[in-house]
């Protein structure tokens, strides 16, 4: 065999690898991407707020938004306000959110939940990513 040959073959083995390990992670149940975090002092508005996180919220994203094997944490610099806005919350509870971030798929709309309690789940949110050090960061694409 040629080394030209045995180039060619060498180069699909090594597509077909990468096509196959692509396949299988994509495929793979999500992981727990659960996090260790800080509960401060709450303000009444937070508390509030996290008692409805804690009846709608949680069994995906995890107590106090720590995270799941369902859904991602709250509390990760991703969600930071420069990059999630507070008003993003809102608009996920409404319509529903496409998988973007992480592999844990789309989530539904939260129709059970209004305007006035997610504006008391997003300062829930913001305080304990406060007390974990999680500053507003200007997105930058």
């Amino acid at each position: 065999m040629s080394f030209e040959k045995l180039a060619r073959w060498a180069v699909l083995g090594l597509i077909a690898a990468g096509i196959i390990v692509f396949i299988l992670r994509a495929t793979e149940e999500p992981t727990a991407q659960t996090v260790d975090i800080v509960v401060p002092v709450l303000s009444q508005a937070a508390v509030t707020g996290q008692t409805l996180f804690e009846t709608n919220c949680a069994q995906c994203h995890g107590t106090n938004g720590s995270g799941s094997n369902k859904g991602p944490p709250l509390i990760h610099s991703i969600y930071n306000a420069g990059h999630h806005a507070d008003v993003s919350f809102l608009l996920a509870a409404r319509n529903g959110v496409a998988q973007h971030h992480w592999r844990f798929g789309a989530m539904p709309p939260q129709p059970q939940v209004s305007d006035d309690d997610v504006a008391k789940v997003v300062r829930f949110i913001r305080e304990i990513q406060q007390a974990n050090g999680i500053e507003y960061e200007e997105h930058v694409m």
